[in-house]
């Protein structure tokens, strides 16, 4: 598969724009870690645009969620791999990740809800008005973007050997390299 299928796949399974500029916004976060770990980049960005195909048909069902999107991408050529680390992403599953892959999708899914979250907060609602520090004090702030799993984004050192600095700066400049695919 490849970046224009995954996002033909997306637009078929997901109507709501701002959950494609999400799964994007993953994607480029995947793609710009996966150069830093050495991986594949394509494998990596396909990783995180496809971690919610499902969601519009799971939200009300957390505990399906990831499963019918494995069922989907099981019946394509996808990489077995990817699929897994989908799959996994899910932490109602229960299923710890293994894989680097699988531990980065799990870390980071989380984190392109709070970065743009800040962004929508600046007078502009732009990437570019954001910086590493205020979403550093955001993500400190549990009221804000509540529905952000911190705990998961923080086991970034354990599972990825990167700090919560360094990480978030690395999601920040692939979702503002791409702001305008994204929206932001």
């Amino acid at each position: 598969m490849d970046r224009q299928q995954a996002l033909d796949l997306l637009k078929e399974h997901i109507s709501n724009q701002n959950l494609i500029r999400h799964n994007m916004a993953v994607g480029f976060i995947m793609q710009a870690l996966a150069k830093k770990f050495g991986e594949s980049q394509d494998d990596w960005e396909l990783a995180g645009m496809l971690h919610d195909l499902d969601w519009e048909k799971t939200k009300d069902d957390f505990s399906n969620h990831t499963k019918v999107t494995k069922e989907i991408l099981e019946k394509t050529d996808l990489k077995p791999e990817i699929i897994n680390a989908i799959y996994v992403h899910n932490w109602v599953h229960k299923i710890p990740p293994e894989t680097l892959l699988e531990k980065t999708l799990y870390c980071v899914e989380e984190l392109s809800g709070i970065i743009t979250a800040v962004a929508l907060i600046q007078p502009d609602k732009k990437l570019a008005s954001v910086s590493v520090d205020s979403v550093l004090k955001k993500f400190k702030s549990k009221s804000f973007a509540a529905g952000v799993n911190r705990e998961i984004i923080m086991l970034c050192k354990e599972y990825i050997s990167l700090e919560l600095p360094e990480l978030v700066a690395i999601a920040l400049g692939a979702m503002t390299a791409h702001a305008e695919e994204i929206g932001l």
